[in-house]
């Protein structure tokens, strides 16, 4: 996938739609408390989506000779997403691993992080989001597999609907060795699971 916004970011035209959206709730956007506010969630609306800007193939554009075929994980990755369903946050932490092709080509280990953030900082679902991150690194990496295992909390379910706050959604994608071999894919799920603390009382 790659950067394609259908238009450009109007946060002049937003700020109006937030002025109305104030008013449409019963809230005067003019008093002293709410006057700045248009112009502060647009503001915030552009940052926390920015990623829709970025293409995570340029991310992963410059790899290096590592001479390791063996797996490389990035565990605990925090991010916070915006979920285009209610237009509530969602956030918790991703679990990235590899193994790198036969040539041995690695990715800085920071650009996994960063691959995080730019697909998250976009409208998004969890289900879509961990695919994406798989399917950027199988894109642009080449390598013998992928495992992307993604735990976050829904401010949709936490204040709204069922009101369960504390719950948190669990998905995963899974390519190559990871997919194949049980073993290769128990050893990435312990490593994870130590970082995380599964299974401790």
């Amino acid at each position: 996938m790659s950067a394609s916004p259908n238009r450009n970011f109007d946060r002049v035209e937003l700020e109006a739609t937030i002025r109305k959206l104030i008013e449409l709730i019963g809230e005067d956007p003019e008093s002293i408390e709410l006057k700045a506010t248009p112009k502060r969630v647009a503001e915030m609306y552009e940052e926390i989506l920015s990623g829709r800007n970025v293409d995570p193939a340029d991310i992963l554009a410059e790899t290096y000779e590592a001479d390791h075929d063996e797996m490389v994980m990035v565990s605990g990755i925090r991010f916070s997403s915006m979920c285009e369903h209610h237009l509530l946050p969602f956030f918790g932490v991703a679990h990235v691993a590899y193994i790198p092709n036969l040539s041995g080509r690695i990715v800085g280990i920071s650009k996994l992080a960063k691959l995080v953030e730019a697909l998250a900082m976009r409208l998004q679902v969890q289900e879509r989001m961990t695919k994406e991150i798989a399917e950027s690194i199988v894109a642009q990496l080449k390598p013998q597999g992928v495992m992307v295992v993604v735990e976050a909390e829904h401010l949709c379910m936490a204040i709204r609907g069922v009101k369960s706050p504390g719950s948190k959604v669990v998905t995963s994608s899974v390519r190559g060795r990871f997919r194949k071999d049980p073993l290769t894919r128990s050893e990435a799920l312990q490593l994870i699971g130590r970082e995380r603390g599964w299974g401790m009382p």
